[in-house]
């Protein structure tokens, strides 16, 4: 259920950056472009992003771990971009998804992106009842 509402959630968010038009996202629906495909679009790029930001994010934390630290977790700000940006490469293979213009919108795009999960992840986690 988790992966489903992080994809969800994903996919608003990549919608809502896509309506920003300085940082050149572009969401292109399957035929025939309708707004039930322009849903199942952004629900299928919101799931590959998660996918790639949970094996390939975690495999980039692990190996840039010093960088991490040597610049105090500000790298994580580019990851997010260079995430979107395999994304994009990833549903490049097809004739519709997702496409990022340039690099630096796309980095810009990432950390919007970051923002908007964390908004979401506050509003729906799950909350503890307290104990008497």
């Amino acid at each position: 259920m988790g992966f489903l509402i992080r994809s969800i959630v994903n996919g608003f968010a990549i919608w809502v950056i896509s309506l920003i038009p300085f940082l050149q996202i572009t969401v292109t629906p399957f035929s025939p472009g309708d707004d039930l495909q322009l849903v199942v679009t952004l629900l299928a790029i919101g799931a590959l992003f998660g996918l790639v930001n949970t094996i390939i994010g975690t495999i980039i934390k692990i190996v840039a771990f010093p960088l991490f630290v040597l610049t105090l977790g500000l790298i994580s700000l580019l990851l997010n971009g260079v995430l979107l940006m395999v994304t994009a490469w990833i549903m490049g293979f097809w004739d519709w998804g997702l496409d990022v213009g340039a690099f630096w919108p796309g980095v810009l795009a990432g950390m919007l992106l970051a923002v908007i999960n964390w908004f979401f992840g506050i509003i729906l986690r799950p909350q503890r009842k307290a104990r008497r």
